[in-house]
C-alpha cells in the first residue's frame, strides 16, 4: 500500500471508531528511530511515542498522518492534520508560515563515510565532495551556509540518502547523528561505515530543536501541548519513552 493510501485508511479507520472529531498528527514513517513503518504497516518510534503520550495528556483521540517530508507543513496549512510531530527543527524561516511549541529534543548534525575514507570535516577538506542530505532540512542549510564548496545531492527522504551512500554514489551524508547512530550505523547496512568530525549545532539554522508545529492560529493547541511537554517532562513519562530508544539525553541542555 502507497503512503497516501496507507495514510487515508488509517484516517478511515480511527474515523469510524466514534463520531468525535480527533486530532490529526503528521508524521513521516522514514527516520528511524523517530518514525518507521515496520512491515505490517504500524507506524513506530520516538517521535510516535511521544505524540501519544502528548495526546493523553491533554486529553485528545488522535490520528497519525503519515505525510512525505515536504509535504508536511502544506499539509498542516491545508487542513489535512493538525500538528506535526515530525523531528521538525524550530528555525526561523519555518516560523514565517507555521508555530511551533517548545523543543521536545535537541540534537547536534554530523557526517558519515565509509570507515576508511579517511575524510576531515574541514570545509576546506569536504571542497569538492559529495554529500547527500534530505531536501528541506536543517542539514541543507547548514551544508549550505558552512560547507559552500561541496557539493550537494538532494533527497526526499532519509532512507534514499542512505541507500545511495551504501551504494557509492555519496562521498558523505550529513545528518542527525542520534538518527545516523541508531537508524543506520548500529544496524546491518551501517556496517563498514562511521562518523568523522565532530557534531555541529547552528542555532541560527537549527533553532533550539526540534518542536511540534501547529498553525498559527491554534495558539490554545500550542499552549495545550507546551503545559503537556513539560508535564510528561515532570512526571518522568518522557525518560520511560526517551529510554526505549537512547542510552543518553535526547533532550539536550
Amino acid at each position: 500500500m502507497g503512503r497516501k493510501r496507507l495514510a487515508a485508511a488509517m484516517v478511515l479507520a480511527l474515523a469510524a471508531a466514534g463520531p468525535a472529531a480527533a486530532l490529526g498528527i503528521c508524521v513521516e514513517g522514514a527516520y528511524p528511530p523517530f518514525s518507521e513503518v515496520r512491515s505490517d504497516g504500524t507506524i513506530v518510534g520516538f517521535d510516535i511515542d511521544i505524540a501519544a503520550a502528548l495526546c493523553a495528556r491533554i486529553g485528545e483521540s488522535c490520528i497519525l498522518v503519515q505525510t512525505n517530508w515536504e509535504r508536511m507543513i502544506p499539509a498542516l496549512e491545508g487542513g489535512d492534520c493538525d500538528a506535526i510531530v515530525a523531528s521538525m527543527s524550530d528555525t526561523a524561516e519555518r516560523r514565517r508560515a507555521i508555530a511551533f511549541t517548545d523543543r521536545y529534543y535537541k540534537a547536534p548534525v554530523r557526517f558519515v563515510a565509509p570507515e576508511e575514507s579517511g575524510l576531515d570535516d574541514a570545509p576546506e577538506a569536504m571542497a569538492g565532495k559529495i554529500v547527500g542530505v534530505q531536501r528541506g532540512t536543517v542539514n541543507q542549510a547548514y551544508m549550505r551556509a558552512h560547507y559552500p564548496a561541496t557539493r550537494l545531492r538532494l533527497y526526499g527522504n532519509q532512507e534514499h540518502v542512505l541507500l545511495d551512500l551504501t551504494l557509492g554514489r555519496l562521498d558523505a551524508v550529513l545528518g542527525e547523528a542520534v538518527q545516523l547512530e541508531a537508524g543506520f550505523l548500529d544496524t546491518p547496512a551501517g556496517q563498514g561505515f562511521a562518523f568523522f568530525g565532530a557534531g555541529h549545532f547552528d542555532p541560527a539554522i537549527q533553532g533550539d530543536g526540534a518542536a511540534i508545529g501547529v498553525r498559527k492560529s491554534d495558539e490554545d493547541l500550542r499552549a495545550r501541548l507546551n503545559a503537556a511537554i513539560a508535564a510528561i517532562r515532570a512526571d518522568g513519562t518522557y525518560d520511560a519513552i526517551a529510554r526505549r530508544y537512547f542510552d543518553f539525553d535526547i533532550y539536550g541542555s
